[in-house]
């Protein structure tokens, strides 16, 4: 609670907090089908309607409902974007920490395999990733998850090693503590606070990398709704329908600025170096 007053007492934190609930809000309704209209269901005789009172955001060539396609597009993005970072922010800690706490031959395994992937573009790696696999949701998890793994790695390694060398770490070794409860009790849980702010983050990356993947036909699939996907059909009717590229492409803009607000403000509250005075 009181992380959360000072978020909201943060001026870019009370931003990105309200822009991040609502699409929240936005995503779980969409993934449990609450929507004004099924937004699979195609009515071709309401084909191209603009912003209407029957249409909020009007139509697609196909005659469904803009609104609807956009809160389960919302819902698509936001779970691969979840699952990802999971999947990256897991990984990424377990091979920080066992690179700091082991050390020598493991430390330096992990971290030059670590080199190589961040050696890559994150959209040129998923990319590759998912054109091996093949397209998918699940595959654009699994791709978008390693591509971030490396910067967890290393967010994880960097401090882990300087708070192995910190002297209630060898007192703890003094006193007999296992290895697992060092790096469980002293060091993990001395990583929550850079961890959040990276996850906060790496989401609104996930969710530009994952519309990415939708936008060129890798990602999720239709007639299933993303937002990547629905800008891709929209572009060869930005003329004659405009709302269909609009309403998709500020949904991306607004999402990303939110998560990129709300980690902002986290790093400020939660590292004492990086804290300034309120805005």
């Amino acid at each position: 609670m009181r992380t959360l007053r000072a978020i909201f007492g943060h001026g870019s934190g009370r931003i990105g907090g309200v822009i991040v609930s609502v699409y929240l809000l936005i995503a779980i309704l969409g993934l449990f089908g609450l929507t004004p209209h099924n937004p699979i269901t195609q009515f071709r005789v309401d084909r191209l309607h603009a912003p209407n009172g029957a249409y909020w955001m009007g139509t697609d060539l196909f005659g469904r409902d803009v609104a609807s396609r956009l809160m389960a597009g919302i819902g698509q993005s936001f779970t691969v974007a979840f699952f990802s970072v999971a999947f990256a922010t897991l990984a990424g800690t377990v091979l920080g920490l066992a690179a700091a706490w082991l050390g020598r031959r493991w430390d330096g395994v992990v971290m030059r395999i670590m080199d190589v992937l961040l050696a890559f573009p994150a959209i040129l790696l998923a990319l590759l990733i998912v054109t091996v696999a093949g397209p998918g949701t699940w595959t654009s998890v699994v791709a978008i998850g390693i591509v971030y793994t490396p910067i967890f790695t290393r967010v994880v390694r960097g401090p882990a090693l300087s708070l192995k060398a910190r002297e209630f770490v060898d007192a703890a070794r003094t006193f007999g503590s296992s290895s697992s409860y060092i790096v469980t009790r002293h060091l993990l849980l001395n990583l929550v606070a850079p961890l959040t702010v990276q996850v906060t983050l790496a989401l609104a990356w996930a969710l530009l990398t994952e519309a990415g993947l939708s936008f060129l036909g890798l990602g999720t699939q239709p007639p299933a709704a993303s937002l990547g996907l629905m800008l891709s059909d929209s572009r060869n009717l930005m003329e004659t329908a405009p709302w269909l590229m609009i309403f998709p492409g500020l949904t991306i803009m607004i999402s990303i600025l939110g998560f990129n607000l709300l980690g902002d403000a986290l790093r400020d509250i939660l590292d004492p170096r990086m804290r300034r005075a309120p805005a």
